[in-house]
């Protein structure tokens, strides 16, 4: 069974930054892509951004390019979440999950269960 733990959530002024980590356990991160998620208070659960293990692509939703950078590192079973310019509207807990659909079209999820996820709010 997969068990992922996501940390680097905090408080930061707007134009902060910030970088989350997911920890992947129960099997290894190379056969498999991994995703972001977000969650704002009172909106639906949504697609940030996801790395492919068959050529490392990345994806990310417009609200985040250019800002955000996802990273892999397989030997640590872990993904990174560089956030930059963070905005007010980035406020959310913020979850990864492996069994997810990613291709430049989609960033889903297929299976609904989560981590503990790490808040991140942005605020002056």
């Amino acid at each position: 069974q997969v068990h992922v733990v996501e940390s680097g959530g905090g408080l930061v002024q707007p134009g902060g930054s910030l970088r989350l980590s997911c920890v992947v356990s129960g099997r290894s991160s190379d056969y498999y892509a991994i995703g972001w998620f977000r969650q704002a208070p009172g909106k639906e659960r949504e697609g940030v951004s996801c790395i492919r293990s068959s050529d490392v692509s990345a994806y990310y939703k417009d609200f985040v390019k250019g800002r955000f950078t996802i990273s892999r590192d397989n030997v640590k079973n872990t993904v990174y979440l560089q956030m930059n310019n963070l905005n007010p509207e980035d406020t959310a807990v913020y979850y990864c999950a492996t069994d997810i659909i990613c291709n430049p079209y989609q960033i889903t999820f297929l299976l609904d269960s989560w981590g503990q996820g790490t808040q991140v709010t942005v605020s002056s």
